[in-house]
């Protein structure tokens, strides 16, 4: 039976244990989902309560606005203390009852409304029994905008209520008195819902706080009393722990806030349930996870033991073991394929140390390859002393000017130069062009001092002079060469020939043959690019510009490089 169909066998047997897939569930995501569970119905509960407060605060200032001066009722309340007439008075009183009673029916959210005069403590037109303790200055603040004053959630003034309300006062604007209110509550049944409503999540408690966090009423006063400054960060952050409780928040456009308060016990006792169930799940499943990877163990023990000693064979360049087989088809194929990859490695192995030895060959002959230039250095020096002794000064100054380049241009290709050997090379160039021409040529070189000693590839300025002499020269020739520093390198080579068309540009840049037949050094158009290429990294810039019968200027721009960076 092969190793596949024996883990198949295995694993089904283990899939058919009861509910094995809790195995692979882990407890952050069981963590997860009951957090967002309980996170959902408690954000739910606490975005309804934040808006039936926000509804009960609406019609609360609606109303206030049909009962201050500016409304019906405030217009009818300044005719009554401004006449003298008792009929007109006993009228506008009626009125004012009538619409007060009108306006409580046709808003069912609105509670106790009345008329509240500060200065003589006087209650006027209320919609129900006012209980005789009414002093709104004890009263727990909430909010206060638009000319509105807002308070918490506190027993109902109504006399015949003792539920929690909201409340609101708003000043009236009459002629003559600055101490006329308006007061009125909400429905009772609110508040009551917005509670009732918590307890049926999670046993959820609720705090209300001001624009400025301060508790304004709790449902847990010995762990959060009213009056003090709630601690959470519910300016940044919507929900949070302190002191064993969890809390979260829903913030008005107003300012004000609503904080559900559960407790960490209450909170984590249905994640325990789960915790303590995936537990026990957990400790069976690991216990038959332990044992089918004990069979598997035993079933690849052997295989793995052979393909260790293999292994052991190639490392420590032993003869190959005797073929043993494991029995299981998959292993079998492994171990026949190892093998013919060892015997590939040694066959690559032998051909390596052959190419070694081929390659040292090739050293002794490289180094007999350098001893001809030498020789010919050395006679070069010799002649030069000949010529020296005898006087022959133009003989001696040619061959001096040969050495010269000679040691500088069968210098090793690729290494690095400087501008100022670069210009030293060419000027020795020049001079033994000038004495093999029979035509007169100038050239003008003009340098930047600050940049000669500015590292460059060796062997890329020569070819390019050597282009313009080979390009249509004749009496008369002029060569400029100018090498300046701006941003970066800039190297100018301009002569008066006979030009080149685009098509002979291409050419020259393009054709290696075109070099080795034009240039005696071998070396040309071509590997001055090449050289650009490996040194710069495409950050210089080649150019040739050409006219027929008006000369050709070859641009190189180069950036300004430290010598560890062309090695």
């Amino acid at each position: 039976m092969t190793l596949k169909k024996r883990i198949m066998i295995l694993f089904s047997i283990s899939s058919l244990i009861p509910f094995v897939f809790v195995f692979f569930i882990s407890y952050h995501t069981i963590y997860s989902i009951l957090t967002n569970k309980i996170q959902d119905s408690i954000r739910s509960n606490l975005r309804q309560a934040e808006f039936s407060m926000e509804n009960a605060i609406g019609n609360l200032n609606s109303v206030s606005q049909q009962l201050a001066y500016s409304g019906t009722i405030g217009r009818e309340l300044d005719t009554l203390f401004t006449s003298k007439d008792p009929y007109v008075r006993s009228q506008m009183n009626d009125e004012i009852n009538s619409e007060m009673n009108l306006i409580t029916f046709t808003n069912p959210n609105v509670g106790l409304t009345m008329y509240y005069f500060q200065q003589d403590r006087q209650i006027r037109f209320p919609n129900s029994g006012v209980k005789p303790n009414f002093d709104p200055t004890g009263l727990p603040l909430f909010a206060q905008y638009y000319g509105i004053t807002y308070y918490g959630p506190h027993p109902s003034f109504d006399r015949f209520n003792n539920n929690l309300v909201m409340s609101a006062m708003k000043q009236v604007k009459l002629p003559g008195r600055n101490d006329v209110y308006v007061y009125l509550e909400s429905s009772d049944k609110l508040t009551q819902a917005i509670f009732d409503k918590g307890k049926q999540v999670q046993n959820v408690q609720y705090l209300f706080l001001d624009n400025s966090h301060k508790i304004t009423y709790s449902q847990i006063p010995d762990t959060f009393p009213a009056g003090s400054v709630f601690a959470g960060d519910i300016a940044n952050v919507s929900h949070g722990l302190q002191r064993d409780y969890y809390w979260f928040n829903e913030t008005s456009n107003q300012g004000w806030s609503i904080v559900s308060i559960i407790s960490k016990a209450e909170y984590d006792k249905e994640m325990n349930k789960w915790f303590l169930q995936i537990i026990g799940s957990s400790l069976f499943f690991l216990a038959v996870s332990l044992l089918l990877a004990w069979l598997l163990w035993k079933m690849v023990y052997r295989p793995l033991s052979n393909f260790n000693k293999e292994i052991k064979l190639l490392t420590s360049n032993e003869a190959p073991s005797p073929l043993i087989k494991t029995n299981i088809p998959e292993f079998d194929q492994l171990l026949d394929k190892f093998r013919d990859m060892k015997g590939q490695i040694w066959d690559l192995f032998n051909e390596v140390q052959q190419k070694e030895k081929r390659r040292a060959d090739l050293e002794v002959e490289k180094l007999l390859y350098q001893i001809n230039p030498h020789f010919l250095m050395n006679t070069l020096d010799t002649v030069h002393w000949l010529s020296v002794m005898n006087g022959q000064q133009e003989i001696d100054r040619i061959v001096s000017s040969l050495n010269k380049l000679l040691h500088y241009n069968l210098g090793k290709l690729g290494q690095t130069s400087t501008i100022r050997d670069e210009v030293d090379a060419l000027k020795q160039y020049l001079t033994l062009q000038k004495v093999r021409y029979d035509f007169e040529f100038q050239v003008n070189i003009e340098v930047d001092p600050s940049i000669l000693d500015t590292p460059i590839p060796r062997f890329i300025l020569q070819p390019l002079v050597e282009n313009s002499l080979y390009h249509g020269f004749s009496d008369n020739g002029m060569i400029e060469v100018r090498i300046v520093a701006r941003e970066m390198i800039e190297i100018s080579i301009q002569d008066n020939g006979s030009g080149m068309s685009q098509a002979e540009i291409d050419k020259l840049l393009n054709s290696e043959q075109l070099d080795r037949e034009k240039v005696g050094m071998g070396i040309g158009m071509n590997y001055v690019k090449r050289m650009l290429e490996v040194f710069y990294n495409g950050k210089a810039r080649f150019r040739i510009e050409s006219e027929p019968g008006k000369g050709t200027s070859i641009y190189l721009t180069l950036s300004i490089l430290k010598k560890e960076d062309l090695q």
